[in-house]
């Protein structure tokens, strides 16, 4: 892609704002994504958490967007911005606020209602993206996205997008935009493109999403790698090929498999899909992209997070940390440091930018294939060799023939288990000329070179100068071997540690080698021109009047090492002198290892204000001042049982959360209710008839695609069936809408009651009255409350006054039936150096569901971090984000308990715990 008037390989992450609901957390995960290797972040703008109410996208969060774009530039990231209106991304009603599930209009069409709604969306964000824009030099966005996988492709549809179109345009937005089509279809495509079978749309740019990297089974255990699929030049071509859709525009892929959500039920599969998508699944998947040609690539996620609150769709728990290089703890997991060599090396090996399809070349083996790519313009041969089929993990030794300008050799190779190589031919190395090398590239800089390779295997590296160089083996085993004829250097060596080799000839500018095994080529870090080795991260670097000023984190002491550093200069890291020295074969060392970050220590939480609540439940309750349910029409895709009154939730104002009903009627009460009912993914429901406790009831989970509406028959205790008035009150959960993938306004589907019968009959003289989350919060947003008795009255803020309530301690031995809460304050003294992430760990983490028949809302500081079902599962570690939690103050956690009741259900234990620790 052409960038700032070069080609430029897009290599970029995905980074949901809305799922870290802090700057700071920002400006954190940005800089990492930044430092392995990524010089583009992409975003998705969640409008259903932006805005509360039609027309209102006023409150924190959305103007917090202008500050995170201003970030991602700070940290020198390019911004792929994705503002919907539709995003699906696993979120509540796929991104749309929930007060579009009342419109009539059909969604994601050319419905004049909805489209009018968008409009208010756009103008909102739009504002905020157009001031962001590389094209008028004030910012990082780079290209805008419209829409999001709509595979739909009638004539409503088409009117959309192109109104989406023309309304980006006329609120300023200048640079490319681009639609992502779910699967490969060839579904808008640019006018440029000439492939039969392509659907033609209102676009710059065709992208397209994969997610073909195999899965974990349901019992956590990783599953077989699957094929890595040639969706670019290497592929069969064609409307459904890929990047082949769309023959005049950049390969263009928006979302590709960097993990997998997991769901209501499951074992917890995070810690697998990490794996299964991990060292092994990146070289070869995103090694068989850069082999197609692939130069604008995303992988969703880059970067987990917390679908806090009543964030997430009904498909997904609070947690979506979802296997990602920077998991939920805005840790560095192993498969980040696979994508940073794998970054570094499309930023720094340029004529990968704009390569074609290269002569076939065989393989000895027939277990390996190999992909050939060619730059015309620089001669430089690209070889990928991968297994074949590439879903092999066998051990497997091979060469093949390589021809180039400097001519023909045969070079040596291994492939083993999932692993694929990218090896360079006929290449400008530092001013050094590149014949070929078995271990592949890194990076490099002025003087330096890093190469890198599997530890124990064999590697070569043939440079060419015109006559015999000076070779230092300064560290390390290597043998150098000059023939004159051919003008080669021959270096032999097995990766192992760090080899470092010093070739001076004349002519050319001197070259340090670097060859590293995988784990010592973890240990470097690239900022801009220099290259540093041993922090744990290195986030910044800032030469200035002779001063070399480092930022970075240590997890323990950890040695200095800079390349690229003027000889002379003065070293800080993090604002602190760092004694140094000249290193072997050239850059600095520090005197002493950096030192690594102090100890922290938790508090214990052991002593908790009480108080019950659900008064609602009682029959002398006042509910007067509720909402009494007389509507008789509904736009919901669930309609309630003739002659009844609409009850769903949605249409009185309660989106998000609990929300609680109240049906008064007299005459004798019947033997049994029967409700229909919409709860999302794991949704709850709880009943009393005239303030005796009936049960509850939740929607099963355990599969991917769990239902998210139940019909349940609560039985009346004969001493109840007597005559009235009576009142019976009912609790639901709404664990979120559903998402609108298919294009049929799922995210419409009724929440809360949606019917209730008597003895199966429809009650012709009940008035209902609803009371669900009486306030938006200003700050947290509408995502943040629901309907709970304690939200309502303050309970879960940290103010509120509770030395009234009485002490208690968790573990439980007793709960009552419907909700109660639990309260508590700590302190911490996290040191100003340190950044500790916490989380909140309730019951036993290594049983991922029990027996108990209770829920928690996980409330900290006031901002609903999260749900814990403890008969559900899995999650039971739940991250407190800093930002929302004070780890130099005071801070608040308030529990919201729901429970069937009884000792059994009574609510664990809780305590602090550590997800990760480091000295900035």
């Amino acid at each position: 892609m052409i960038i700032d008037g070069r080609r430029t390989f897009v290599w970029s992450g995905e980074m949901h704002p809305f799922r870290l609901p802090s700057p700071a957390l920002w400006r954190d995960v940005l800089q990492k994504m930044k430092a392995i290797g990524f010089n583009t972040v992409s975003v998705y703008f969640d409008w259903g958490y932006h805005s509360p109410a039609p027309g209102e996208y006023d409150f924190t969060g959305v103007r917090d967007m202008d500050r995170l774009l201003d970030i991602a530039d700070e940290a020198g990231l390019y911004v792929i911005a994705r503002p919907g209106p539709y995003i699906n991304a696993e979120a509540d009603g796929g991104g749309f606020p929930a007060w579009l599930a009342t419109q009539a209009g059909k969604a994601r069409s050319d419905a004049p209602d909805y489209l009018a709604a968008t409009d208010e969306w756009q103008s909102a964000i739009d504002a905020i993206i157009a001031r962001h824009q590389l094209s008028n030099g004030t910012g990082s966005v780079i290209l805008y996205q419209i829409e999001n996988e709509l595979a739909s492709t009638g004539t409503s549809q088409r009117n959309y997008l192109q109104h989406l179109y023309d309304k980006a345009r006329a609120d300023g937005i200048q640079v490319p935009i681009f639609h992502n089509d779910k699967g490969r279809n060839g579904y808008w495509v640019p006018a440029s493109s000439t492939v039969p079978g392509t659907v033609p749309g209102p676009v710059d740019l065709y992208a397209f999403d994969g997610y073909p990297g195999g899965t974990c089974h349901t019992d956590g255990t990783v599953g077989s790698p699957n094929n890595a699929p040639d969706w670019g030049i290497q592929g069969a071509g064609g409307a459904k090929g890929g990047a082949s859709a769309s023959n005049a525009t950049p390969g263009f892929v928006a979302e590709f498999g960097g993990g997998w959500f997991d769901y209501w039920g499951s074992v917890g599969t995070y810690p697998c899909t990490a794996i299964r998508q991990g060292p092994g699944y990146e070289r070869v998947f995103y090694g068989t992209n850069i082999a197609n040609r692939l130069t604008v690539q995303n992988f969703y996620m880059v970067s987990g997070g917390t679908s806090w609150g009543w964030l997430p769709a009904p498909v997904v728990y609070s947690s979506y940390d979802y296997g990602a290089a920077i998991d939920e703890g805005r840790q560095l997991r192993a498969k980040a440091q696979t994508l940073k060599t794998l970054g570094y090396f499309v930023q720094s090996v340029a004529p990968l930018t704009k390569v074609d399809k290269g002569a076939d070349v065989p393989s000895s083996s027939a277990a390996v294939r190999i992909e050939h790519t060619v730059n015309a313009e620089t001669g430089t041969n690209f070889y990928f060799a991968v297994h074949s089929p590439s879903s092999a993990t066998t051990d497997d030794s091979f060469t093949f023939p390589i021809s180039t300008v400097d001519g023909s050799y045969t070079v040596p190779l291994r492939l083993h288990g999932q692993d694929a190589k990218t090896l360079v031919a006929d290449y400008d190395l530092a001013g050094n000329h590149l014949v070929y090398s078995t271990s592949e590239i890194e990076t490099h800089l002025r003087g330096v070179a890093l190469l890198h390779g599997r530890d124990g295997e064999a590697g070569e590296t043939v440079l060419r100068y015109p006559s015999s160089p000076t070779v230092d083996v300064l560290d390390g085993a290597a043998t150098a071997d000059y023939d004159p004829t051919a003008g080669d250097l021959k270096l032999s060596y097995s990766h192992h540690g760090l080899i470092r080799v010093r070739i001076t000839a004349a002519d050319r500018p001197a070259l340090t080698l670097l060859i590293a095994d995988e784990d010592t080529a973890a240990q470097f870090w690239r900022v801009d021109d220099l290259l540093v080795r041993g922090p744990q991260l290195v986030r910044t670097a800032r030469v200035h009047d002779g001063r070399l000023a480092l930022t970075g984190d240590t997890t323990a002491a950890a040695p200095l090492e800079i390349w690229g550093a003027p000889a002379a200069c003065l070293v800080t890291w993090n604002g602190r002198p760092v004694a140094v020295r000249p290193a072997v074969g050239g850059g600095l060392v520090a005197v002493r290892n950096l030192a690594g970050p102090r100890q922290i220590t938790l508090p214990e939480l052991t002593t908790w204000r009480y108080a019950a609540e659900s008064p609602e439940a009682a029959p002398g309750f006042d509910d007067s001042g509720w909402r009494t349910a007389d509507l008789t029409v509904t736009n919901s895709t669930t309609k309630p049982p003739a002659g009844q009154v609409v009850l769903t939730a949605d249409d009185y104002g309660f989106h998000h959360g609990d929300v609680w009903y109240r049906g008064h009627f007299d005459g004798t009460a019947p033997a049994a209710v029967s409700v229909d009912w919409g709860g999302g993914g794991a949704g709850l429901i709880q009943a009393w008839l005239d303030g005796t406790y009936l049960g509850q009831r939740q929607i099963p989970s355990g599969v991917a695609a769990p239902p998210t509406r139940g019909n349940d028959t609560f039985a009346i205790p004969s001493a109840l069936q007597v005559a009235g008035p009576h009142t019976l009150s009912i609790m639901v959960r709404n664990d979120g809408h559903n998402e609108d993938g298919g294009v049929n306004d799922a995210h419409k589907e009724g929440r809360g009651v949606i019917g209730a019968t008597f003895d199966g009959v429809v009650p012709s003289a009940v008035t209902w009255r609803i009371q669900g989350a009486a306030s938006v919060d200003p700050m947290r947003g509408p995502l943040n409350n629901g309907g709970l008795y304690g939200e309502r009255n303050g309970w879960s803020l940290p103010g509120f006054r509770d030395r009234s309530w009485s002490t208690r301690s968790l573990p439980d031995d007793s709960a009552i039936s419907g909700t109660a809460w639990y309260r508590t304050t700590f302190d911490l003294h996290i040191p100003a150096d340190v950044d500790a992430s916490l989380g909140l760990t309730i019951g036993d983490p290594s049983v991922p569901h029990n027996s108990r028949h209770y829920r928690v809302l996980i409330f900290v500081n006031g901002w609903n971090m999260g749900q814990y079902i403890a008969d559900v599962g899995p999650q039971h570690t739940f991250a407190l984000p800093t930002g929302v939690l004070d780890p130099r103050g005071r801070n608040t956690v308030a529990l919201a308990v729901t429970s069937d009741g009884g000792e059994a259900n009574a609510p664990e234990g809780i305590r602090l715990t550590t997800l990760g620790v480091s000295r900035r």
